[in-house]
């Protein structure tokens, strides 16, 4: 199936207790098995404390994403196999309209270094020098609002 043939994308906001098995999986296959993050590094206190965005093809919960409450964006994540197809995209849309529903005026993210293009086409500029995050160069960017 080609993209074009792809269902529209569907987005769920929600709290990590309500989306959590969804989540839970999806970055358990994207950060821990495909990036080897260590598993100890992925969960954390913030998923608790963050809105959580969820993108749905059809049947399947394919992108994730959270918004924590001093306004950085984190933990964007899409399956491998539905990359390139705009969920990801929808994902942080969703969590920038959050954003602004909530009165933020800046987002800020630490980009894996590999994804610097994606995030620039949404308005996000790279500032400071590239550090590594759980083995994975990063770069930190900003957005105004």
């Amino acid at each position: 199936m080609s993209p074009s043939d792809d269902p529209p994308v569907r987005l769920v906001l929600g709290s990590w207790d309500v989306l959590r098995p969804w989540l839970e999986t999806l970055r358990r296959e994207v950060f821990i098995v495909e990036q080897s993050v260590p598993e100890e590094l992925e969960w954390d206190e913030d998923d608790a404390r963050s809105v959580h965005a969820l993108a749905w093809l059809a049947d399947e919960a394919v992108a994730c994403g959270r918004l924590l409450p001093d306004g950085q964006v984190g933990r964007l994540a899409v399956r491998a196999h539905r990359r390139g197809r705009g969920a990801g995209r929808a994902v942080l849309r969703a969590l920038l309209d959050e954003a602004v529903r909530r009165g933020m005026r800046c987002i800020v993210l630490h980009a894996q270094t590999h994804a610097l293009g994606f995030y620039e086409k949404e308005g996000f500029r790279a500032e400071g020098e590239v550090f590594d995050e759980a083995g994975i160069p990063h770069l930190t960017m900003r957005r105004e609002l």
